[in-house]
């Protein structure tokens, strides 16, 4: 088996990326289309007002789950995340765009996921009604050197196949899914609702959610950047218990 180049060398990482690439989303976008019901073309009006002045209404549709308003914008992001991340996250279709890095156009890079020292390691209790405790030292280095270990010889196999001259979409079927990769997510505040609902914990909501925790690492970096946006339409869904509408 070859050695790995040197450039090549397998790097390890326990975090996550999430980036706002670009956005057409802001609290008076709910506040437009909702009002079009009863104000026609005056509805354009609220573009020009502060949507503070609206938050009640805001308020209202979320609690009564009047989801439509909430559609009207649009969110993209960068994300680099472990592969199986991305295989759970495209679970989620309405409302979704998806565009992830090829690996039969490119050669894949060697970064590798590795739970970082805060990340839960033991699970205890049977499936719907579990948690997840903190791991000896022992246990997260077993959990370490075994990955390691792992990705060096998966992507050493890799290098080897295309060295050999194999083709990279068949080449890559070694890889783990503990690879990194990256794509562009788009949604709306709504899909992104309804994907937070599932995919994180949060002490106010009213329907509990059990995510692994490498997604909720995405969705609170998603969160953070939609609170900014939308300031009134997060507090909103934090209020009736982050439902989505």
């Amino acid at each position: 088996m070859t050695d790995t180049p040197a450039d090549l060398k397998p790097s390890f990482r326990g975090d996550v990326t999430v980036e706002l690439i670009k956005h057409t989303a802001s609290d008076a976008d709910v506040l437009f289309a909702a009002r079009v019901s009863t104000a026609g073309e005056q509805s354009l009006e609220e573009l020009q007002k502060d949507p503070e002045r609206s938050k009640g209404l805001i308020n209202y549709l979320m609690r009564d789950r009047h989801g439509s308003p909430f559609e009207h914008n649009s969110m993209t992001f960068f994300i680099s995340a472990p592969i199986f991340v991305f295989r759970e996250f495209m679970r989620h279709r309405v409302g979704w765009s998806y565009n992830e890095e090829s690996g039969r156009y490119r050669e894949l890079e060697p970064v590798f996921y590795v739970p970082a020292e805060d990340r839960k390691l033991v699970q205890q209790g049977r499936p719907g009604k579990y948690e997840f405790v903190q791991g000896t030292p022992e246990q997260y280095g077993t959990v370490t050197a075994a990955m390691e270990e792992s990705y060096r010889q998966s992507y050493a196999a890799y290098q080897e196949m295309l060295a050999a001259g194999v083709a990279r979409e068949v080449a890559r079927a070694t890889l783990p899914v503990g690879l990194f990769s990256s794509m562009y997510a788009t949604c709306n505040a709504r899909s992104l609702m309804h994907f937070l609902g599932l995919r994180t914990q949060h002490e106010l909501a009213k329907v509990p959610s059990f995510p692994q925790r490498e997604i909720e690492m995405v969705g609170e970096k998603m969160e953070a950047e939609w609170a900014r946006l939308m300031p009134l339409t997060h507090a909103a869904y934090n209020a009736n218990g982050r439902v989505a509408p």
